[in-house]
């Protein structure tokens, strides 16, 4: 951080003990404030709505979260964010009313412990267990079709794949998703869930299975987005592009229209799958959904993605760009993946989602106690994203003892108007914030709220929840873990 004009002997000395001073006041300071530049330490950043999402379990319980020890919270990817748990529903209810709800708690309270959250899938039909869908639906008279993977409808096919539409199947679903909802909506520790109960492995598509023409696959979505908005008003929900058609390229479909219409957003879990030139095909349709609702990535296999030479790192960040993506998939065993593409990790990290700089803070030196003061500010978000949940920048101001004196929020500035732009030309906005400390009652005691003692004080910035609690790490050096970050000194004066 770069810091001018400070008018006290021992501000530099405890600027130095805080890592923030260094080195003489700049010249273009104006007389009487301080001003800070902070720059940003390139470290990345966990927060809420964005970040790497561990394929824990990938539809096969054994990928890839099955080598990790239970101790073992990967804490080394830098930037990890949510554990992705896709199961079959057969797996969560294998008898009916009778929930295995452990194969989700387990994972779950490993990681929320370290602050991290859940994303959710169940499906219905996949290409290596014969019934995805509990047997105990079809034996209560669900309609369905045996088929065999790649090759369609076949009378005496391995696989069973229900009508998607068969009121059985739609009623025991339906009670499914609200036991499922009575857990997890709303529930702080998930951050989104898939749309992911019809189509092969729930991406919604069923080439390799019952190839539904388009009709009717507006149809199921449709009615399968509406059961799921039905019970989770209050979660995050998404639904793979793939009910569009896997390799249509577009940016309007029906049935994702709908899931916009219906506040859904869309995930590509197509990346890197063939090699260049269809490395992917609806970053263009991610242009109505990543204004409003953050879009979520997910790469191929990284091992398949390898054999089939449609690995790259330069195009893995750039379907960050193209998708102006909040989340992106570890779909792999998670430490190999790791290990070769460290370089890529770090640059993503750089980008994805959100990222939050306070370019400058100027205030003045000295306030008085009672009088209303103005601090300028110029932020940016050098993500690719917005920040969809909204926050507020406050100022503390912190004793020796550490104790917070005085905090203020700027309330009329909600940071998810701050505007995203290519790498390195994120546009800047200006603010100016008019605070008073003490702000004095009228009464014949002339008493003042809350009680605050003339003194130096350390100033610290966050950005968070409308009262002032700190919510949005950012890339700033010195925090002690709360996520408020020291800037400096300010002399208040008395009355």
């Amino acid at each position: 951080m770069r810091h001018s004009a400070c008018r006290w002997p021992g501000t530099a000395f405890a600027l130095l003990l805080l890592g923030l001073w260094p080195g003489p006041g700049r010249a273009d300071a104006p007389a009487g404030f301080t001003v800070v530049r902070p720059v940003d330490n390139g470290e990345p950043l966990v927060n809420p709505g964005m970040g790497w999402t561990l394929h824990f379990y990938s539809n096969f319980i054994e990928n890839y979260g099955s080598r990790l020890k239970p101790s073992d919270t990967l804490d080394d990817w830098p930037g990890l964010s949510v554990i992705y748990l896709r199961v079959p529903w057969a797996y969560l209810e294998p008898k009916e009313g009778e929930f295995n709800w452990t194969l989700f708690d387990t994972p779950a309270q490993r990681w929320a412990a370290k602050g991290k959250k859940i994303a959710i899938r169940v499906s219905c039909s996949e290409s290596w267990i014969r019934y995805a869908t509990p047997p105990w639906v079809e034996a209560a008279g669900a309609k369905g079709v045996r088929f065999e993977f790649g090759k369609g409808v076949q009378p005496l096919g391995p696989l069973w794949e229900p009508d998607f539409l068969d009121p059985v199947f739609l009623e025991k679903l339906d009670h499914f998703l609200a036991a499922l909802a009575r857990r997890y909506d709303g529930n702080p520790n998930v951050a989104f869930i898939d749309v992911g109960s019809f189509g092969m492995w729930g991406e919604g598509h069923t080439g390799g299975s019952t190839r539904l023409d388009d009709a009717q696959t507006l149809a199921v979505t449709k009615k399968h987005i509406d059961l799921h908005v039905k019970h989770f008003p209050r979660t995050l929900l998404c639904i793979s592009d793939d009910v569009a058609g896997p390799t249509r390229p577009g940016r309007h479909f029906p049935t994702m229209d709908y899931a916009l219409s219906k506040g859904v957003s869309m995930r590509d879990d197509s990346i890197l799958v063939q090699p260049p030139p269809n490395s992917w095909y609806h970053a263009e349709m991610a242009q109505e959904f990543w204004p409003k609702l953050p879009v979520i990535l997910e790469h191929e296999h990284y091992g398949g993605s390898k054999q089939r030479k449609a690995w790259s790192g330069e195009l893995l960040r750039q379907s960050v760009e193209d998708y102006h993506a909040s989340y992106m998939s570890i779909h792999w065993w998670p430490r190999e993946e790791l290990d070769e593409n460290r370089e890529t990790i770090r640059q993503i990290n750089l980008r994805l989602g959100f990222r939050l700089r306070l370019e400058e803070i100027r205030w003045p030196a000295e306030v008085r106690l009672g009088q209303p003061f103005t601090v300028a500010t110029t932020w940016a978000n050098a993500g690719v994203a917005p920040l969809y949940g909204g926050g507020f920048w406050a100022l503390t101001l912190q004793n020796e003892q550490g104790g917070l004196a005085s905090t203020h929020v700027d309330e009329a500035f909600d940071l998810r108007q701050l505007r995203v732009g290519p790498p390195g030309q994120a546009p800047a906005t200006q603010r100016e914030a008019r605070f008073t400390i003490a702000l004095q009652h009228h009464d014949p005691l002339g008493a003042h709220a809350p009680p605050t003692q003339p003194g130096i004080y350390t100033v610290l910035v966050s950005v968070g929840a409308r009262d002032g609690t700190p919510q949005i790490a950012l890339p700033l050096a010195g925090h002690a873990g709360g996520r408020r970050y020291p800037l400096g000194r300010i002399r208040v004066l008395p009355r």
